[in-house]
């Protein structure tokens, strides 16, 4: 069979996972299997109010600011430069066409077969226009610098630290970038793909649990 009529790959479970209990609830939920590649823009127009806060955003800060633009489930993401996000929220935040008041949250994603694998995602929300966006940036491990937003949104201080403390991503320019989860002396950050899940086998009340790297496969 060609690729080109072959059927999109998909996946079983909230965790895809086969060969063991899923115990998440979600064992009969089936959805297409994540994709390991390039992101690929959405065509334009976007429809909705995408259209004004992408065409505002590049009028503000060049065609360039935009790295990719993809809309799936409804939802808007703007895919940016890391050394850009600083301006970029800024910019998101006082532009009176923009007003994206609130950040919601800094999180982190590790995507082990992408060049930039850590990703860095910023939920947005306009309180003035009741409007939602997400702008992502990626960086490598050879390099993983991403500017810090917390002068632009105080409340990312913590959520950037908890991204450094677990994926790695140094936020230049944080006022005081130290772990947060785990003791300062820890090695490795624990929410990449490739951290060894390890742990001891527990007794409760007579049963035994095994170590977190017995217990499930996540292939």
């Amino acid at each position: 069979m060609s690729d080109e009529n072959r059927p999109p790959e998909q996946r079983k479970g909230l965790f895809g996972a086969g060969d063991s209990g899923d115990t998440s609830g979600f064992g009969g939920l089936v959805q297409a299997a994540p994709t390991a590649g390039e992101i690929v823009s959405t065509s334009e127009p976007l429809g909705g109010y995408f259209d004004e806060v992408v065409g505002a955003l590049r009028e503000l800060l060049g065609e360039d600011v935009t790295r990719a633009v993809v809309i799936d489930r409804g939802e808007l993401t703007v895919y940016i430069a890391p050394d850009r996000t600083e301006e970029v929220c800024k910019t998101m935040r006082d532009d009176e066409s923009l007003r994206f008041e609130l950040c919601n949250s800094v999180s982190g994603v590790d995507y082990p077969d992408q060049r930039n694998r850590l990703h860095v995602v910023y939920h947005l929300t306009s309180m003035t226009y009741r409007r939602r966006v997400r702008l992502e940036t990626a960086v490598g491990l050879d390099n993983p610098v991403v500017h810090s937003v917390t002068s632009v949104y105080p409340t990312a201080d913590w959520q950037e630290r908890e991204a450094y403390d677990m994926f790695g991503v140094v936020f230049e320019g944080h006022p005081h970038l130290t772990r947060i989860l785990m003791p300062d002396d820890w090695e490795g950050h624990p929410q990449r793909k490739d951290y060894p899940l390890g742990g001891i086998a527990v007794e409760y009340k007579g049963a035994h649990i095994p170590p977190p790297d017995e217990r499930r496969s996540y292939k």
